[in-house]
């Protein structure tokens, strides 16, 4: 019998909340951005082009074990979880970005605008 990663996994796919965002293009949706990560337990990343938030927050059905107090009543997005995709599994999420702090973007944003030099009047 195949080995169940949950019994010793923390719960990790059950302590945030991901969600689509539109994927920011000027400095002014970027600022939308910037103010998501003033906040405690947020993120921000973008995975296959796509940019979400990350909400850092525990399902109230894990239970002191790291197990589903209603597994077999989950949501469908607990249910589409698998062994070989999960949290605990793969360890690296392979983001092309990840954001955890305002001071992170703003040195994305630096690269992104670049600030244009002044022209001297001769």
């Amino acid at each position: 019998m195949a080995e169940v990663l949950c019994e010793k996994c923390a719960g990790l796919c059950c302590r945030y909340i991901a969600l689509p965002i539109e994927k920011p293009e000027t400095k002014s949706d970027f600022e939308d951005v910037r103010w998501y990560l003033a906040h405690e337990g947020i993120s921000v990343f973008v995975e296959d082009g796509d940019w979400y938030i990350n909400v850092a927050s525990r399902c109230k059905f894990l239970n002191r074990e790291n197990m589903c107090d209603i597994y077999e009543h989950r949501p469908k997005i607990c249910r589409g979880y698998k062994e070989d995709n999960c949290d605990f599994h793969s360890g690296d999420y392979g983001y092309e970005l990840h954001f955890t702090s305002i001071e992170e973007m703003d040195e994305y944003l630096a690269e992104k605008f670049p600030k244009k030099k002044s022209k001297k009047k001769k």
